[in-house]
């Protein structure tokens, strides 16, 4: 049984950092893109951060760039989100995705990435 488990959401006041987890299991996914998503009370589930299955190439939202930091460690099984500066509008749930796909592109768009986590709550307050 293929899980991405996600770890390492919290609370934290705003200009904090936390770093979000993604551990893989049940099939290893060092051939594939992964990304992060996040989805806010209310807003469609949307795109954070991309990384290729080299770790070579990475994409970010606009409003993210500079603050975080999609990463990969292959032999983990494992990608990571350091998130510096939050913000209150950074407040949402987190989920980790991966895209199936033989070292794929990195999509910004949901619907290649099939494995999902179950999601890790970050709440940035004032």
């Amino acid at each position: 049984q293929v899980q991405l488990v996600e770890s390492g959401g919290g609370s934290v006041q705003a200009g904090g950092s936390l770093r979000l987890s993604c551990a893989a299991s049940g099939r290893t996914f060092s051939n594939n893109a992964m990304g992060w998503f996040r989805q806010a009370p209310g807003k469609e589930r949307e795109f954070v951060a991309g990384i290729s299955w080299s770790g070579d190439s990475t994409r970010y939202k606009d409003s993210v760039k500079g603050r975080f930091t999609i990463s990969r460690d292959n032999a983990k099984n494992t990608v990571y989100l350091q998130m510096n500066s939050l913000k209150v509008e950074d407040t949402a749930v987190y989920y980790c995705a991966a895209d199936p796909s033989f070292r794929g592109p990195v999509w910004r768009n949901s619907n290649p990435y099939t494995y999902w986590g179950q999601g890790t709550q970050v709440t940035v307050s004032s």
